[in-house]
């Protein structure tokens, strides 16, 4: 009998060796939720009518940001102690976080509810503001941001090119033709990074070029954000990471502001809910 001229490959239960099973990067495991702050009971906060308008204010704010309007940044310059310790105990830390570098720095903190920010700037280590901002961004960033890319729109391909060069110049070509095009209101155009094999000299070709802007904000809903803007106007780098903090995805959107640092019209209609809720509680009678 001549041998067969294809090999018989074993099959069944237990016939294939367990090696090379598929080992699949780490998503995030854990995801941001809100929970309502604790609170001291209401005869205790009675009397802290300074907190109790300001809330109200923040409440009306809310309303109005739903309904697309802006209202002006809510003051807490002079507000006591108490008054004040009972205003971070309600707006309490949220997912995202941002700071605005320069000779005034400002640091960014998102409340519990979504769509309200907690502002304040300095002046080394003096406190020169301290105000709330409502609505989908904080008041002030996108202007921030522009400020910081210092106007600089073409973006140069080095020639001749450095040795190991492969998808930087496609990458700078692309990025140039859709910041030059960018106009207000422009859907966002995403270059994603992660899908393009690039070398120490392409990663060193795009640092150089793009440049670091004065704005960066970190998003914590579901795993981590990073959003970092650039030397480069309407242009941002946003990397996400899972929960051992290696990168899931690398982009450049270019955009006024990335969508996943902004809260949502859902977002403004839920804190608005929500707040009124805890408002019922600190001024219960």
């Amino acid at each position: 009998m001549k041998p067969f001229p294809i090999p018989v490959v074993p099959f069944g239960p237990g016939s294939q060796s367990d090696e090379g099973e598929l080992d699949y990067m780490t998503m995030p495991q854990a995801m941001f939720t809100y929970s309502a702050p604790r609170l001291p009971e209401p005869e205790d906060m009675a009397q802290l009518t300074a907190a109790h308008g300001v809330l109200r204010a923040v409440l009306a704010a809310l309303d109005a940001a739903q309904a697309g309007q802006l209202s002006a940044p809510i003051s807490l310059e002079g507000i006591d102690a108490a008054n004040l310790a009972l205003i971070n105990q309600v707006l309490g830390e949220g997912e995202v976080s941002a700071r605005i570098g320069g000779t005034d720095q400002v640091l960014i903190q998102e409340a519990v509810f979504a769509g309200v920010w907690r502002c304040v700037r300095k002046d080394g280590e003096r406190v020169v503001s301290d105000e709330i901002s409502v609505g989908p961004i904080p008041d002030g960033l996108i202007a921030a941001a522009r400020a910081g890319a210092g106007g600089k729109i073409n973006v140069v391909i080095p020639s001749p090119l450095p040795a190991g060069v492969m998808n930087a110049p496609s990458v700078l070509a692309e990025l140039s033709e859709h910041v030059g095009q960018w106009r207000e209101g422009a859907p966002t155009h995403v270059i994603n990074l992660s899908l393009l094999p690039l070398s120490p000299q392409d990663s060193a070709i795009l640092d150089g070029q793009i440049g670091n802007g004065s704005v960066l904000i970190l998003s914590r809903g579901y795993g981590n954000c990073r959003i970092t803007s650039t030397g480069v106007p309407n242009c941002w780098q946003v990397v996400y990471y899972n929960s051992q903090d290696e990168i899931i995805l690398n982009t450049i959107e270019i955009v006024d502001i990335p969508e996943v640092a902004c809260a949502a019209r859902e977002d403004l209609a839920d804190s608005h809910e929500r707040l009124a809720e805890v408002l019922q509680w600190v001024e219960a009678k």
